[in-house]
């Protein structure tokens, strides 16, 4: 992504292909976070920390990159909470990436049905058996962490966003969610798609389907909690922003 460059899906780009991008960004998304995990437990096995850096280490890294080259196809949403928290915030012009009301439904889809594919695929380049995960994941404390990780990560793309500063999405993006593995107790999945990709994986990255179930809905909470806390803060995108300068200097 070049400097000055926008995050955002070209209008002539057909919806095809943006699906495309969108199922296998998501895709490998959940394959690094799934195939690192594999790999940390297998390396470092009795340091749960040290698993924990390396998933971590390469999940920042992945995400960044997979929104730096899937950006200019199809915006790299690759979470259904960015898609709805885009159409919500983009229904006036230039608010947010530029998904359109009809796109989000596709959308979501592609990025759930890639979640899952990612971790058969992680699964069979480590030659593990694809099975539903065990691990179980709820307490209230985790639920709590998925709400601030899914909140921060809402404010932090739209908030560069709607300043302007889309060069820096895809670093800042993979940076925040590197850090948020380790300041928040649930690792920051932040994803709904993601979460429900890691339900086939019984693995270090894995969750139990009832533990999903709390995170999904704890991650909705902090999309729109994000959406608030944006549009308080940033109530204009840089474009409107400098319209109603320029319209009150007018009147001035």
């Amino acid at each position: 992504m070049s400097a000055g460059s926008e995050p955002r899906p070209a209008p002539s780009i057909p919806l095809s292909r943006r699906l495309l991008a969108e199922f296998i960004g998501t895709g490998l998304l959940v394959a690094v976070v799934v195939g690192s995990g594999i790999a940390a437990s297998t390396l470092s096995p009795d340091d749960t920390g040290l698993q924990l850096l390396e998933n971590s280490f390469s999940t920042a890294l992945g995400l960044g990159v997979l929104i730096a080259v899937l950006a200019p196809v199809s915006g790299a949403q690759l979470n259904p909470v960015v898609s709805i928290a885009d159409w919500f915030l983009g229904r006036r012009a230039r608010g947010g990436l530029g998904l359109a009301a009809g796109d989000l439904g596709p959308y979501i889809a592609v990025q759930v049905l890639g979640a899952v594919a990612g971790a058969v695929l992680a699964n069979v380049m480590f030659g593990v058996q694809t099975s539903i995960s065990a691990t179980e994941r709820v307490s209230a404390g985790s639920l709590v962490a998925e709400v601030v990780a899914t909140a921060g990560l809402i404010v932090v793309i739209f908030a560069l966003v709607r300043t302007g500063r889309t060069a820096i999405v895809a670093p800042a993006v993979g940076a925040y969610i590197g850090a948020a593995y380790w300041f928040t107790s649930s690792t920051s999945f932040a994803n709904p798609a993601v979460t429900v990709g890691r339900i086939f994986s019984d693995t270090f990255a894995g969750i139990s389907p009832d533990s999903a179930i709390g995170f999904v809905l704890a991650q909705l909470l902090g999309a729109a909690i994000g959406v608030v806390i944006t549009s308080l803060l940033f109530p204009a995108a840089v474009g409107e922003a400098s319209e109603e300068r320029e319209r009150a200097s007018a009147v001035g």
